[in-house]
């Protein structure tokens, strides 16, 4: 008898789709905009990604470099932004914390597959 109510459960857990994960914050393309807080940035070029591929071991875990145009009320710039590096801007820190998608080896990445997430703390 408790075997039915257990595999209904188990039918049902199977039909379940899961949501892919929220990123960490909002999240640009190249020539898109991303609106964090006050803040809009626009990821303008690739510069570098020197981050080291998934089935790779390497010493150093690498970078990403981007320029980016920065909007606020008050200004407009071009900056480069560096992973985990962040950035003053509009009386705090705007942060470039994620990128897609991961490095592969040896394969090139297609700089408009890029996505970008940022943070702004104040």
């Amino acid at each position: 008898m408790k075997r039915i109510p257990l595999l209904f459960l188990l039918a049902l857990a199977a039909c379940a789709t899961v949501p892919p994960p929220a990123s960490a914050g909002p999240t640009a393309g190249i020539g898109q905009v991303a609106a964090v807080e006050s803040i809009r940035v626009r990821p303008l070029a690739l510069l570098e990604d020197s981050r080291c591929p998934a089935s790779v071991r390497c010493v150093w875990a690498g970078q990403v470099r981007i320029r980016a145009e920065i909007m606020s009320s008050s200004s407009r710039e071009v900056r480069e932004m560096t992973s985990d590096k962040p950035v003053t801007v509009a009386g705090g820190t705007l942060t470039l914390v994620e990128v897609e998608p991961s490095k592969v080896a040896p394969v090139a990445t297609d700089p408009r597959s890029y996505r970008f997430t940022f943070r702004f703390d104040r």
